[in-house]
């Protein structure tokens, strides 16, 4: 039997607002969720890819926390969101006054949810529900919430990553201290300490930091 998604996402979740960003509420999962104690078999099962949408991730937070702080960063601009999940960074963009914002991930699961994000604070998002890595430039600035935490995704990020600049694009890079963030190509523009959630870090409180790609200084 096929879930719908929007039934499991209401079902599943909580209206919760992330610490460091509370002008922004969202569809999570806590602990007190089952959400948050299925096994990844369980989630197999119901043909459900790790939920990653249900959380409100450092990097994210941190990023989403700039644009809101900075909406001339975003503002009358078109933007995409990479990797957008809950689509958090998302709908800071369309709150700071993009012109367009496009939230882009592979997971299916993450349409409805940042649809549903987005309906509850009040903003529209365009939804790319592909693999866009690689792509020629199509907006104005790109942001990208905890994306250098794997070792071959980040080898295939840094040459889109600076195409994308070489081309005129602004990318922002919001990142929690992951092993292979390529802080040596960039230049940090703020730094946030973030409440996370033990279970799902290391520690209660991530620093973490917003980049700009392409940028580094000398």
């Amino acid at each position: 039997m096929r879930t719908d998604p929007e039934s499991f996402v209401r079902a599943n979740t909580g209206i919760l607002m992330p610490p460091h960003v509370p002008e922004i509420r969202l569809h999570l999962a806590s602990e007190a969720h089952e959400l948050w104690l299925k096994t990844e078999e369980e989630l197999e099962q119901i043909g459900l890819p790790p939920p990653f949408w249900a959380f409100a991730w450092a990097g994210g937070q941190g990023l989403a926390r700039f644009i809101l702080d900075h909406p001339e960063t975003v503002r009358g601009r078109r933007v995409v969101d990479f990797a957008s999940g809950s689509g958090l960074v998302a709908i800071a963009a369309k709150m700071a006054g993009a012109d367009e914002v496009v939230a882009a991930d592979i997971d299916p699961w993450c349409e409805t949810a940042a649809r549903l994000n987005a309906e509850l604070n009040g903003v529209s998002l365009a939804f790319a529900a592909a693999d866009i890595v690689g792509s020629e430039r199509a907006a104005d600035v790109y942001l990208a919430g905890d994306v250098f935490y794997d070792k071959s995704f980040a080898a295939l990020l840094l040459p889109w990553f600076d195409a994308l600049e070489r081309a005129g694009a602004v990318v922002l890079v919001g990142d929690p201290g992951r092993a292979y963030c390529p802080r040596e190509r960039m230049t940090p523009l703020a730094t946030y300490e973030v409440p996370v959630t033990r279970a799902l870090e290391d520690c209660e409180v991530k620093r973490t930091t917003v980049w700009r790609f392409g940028q580094a200084a000398s």
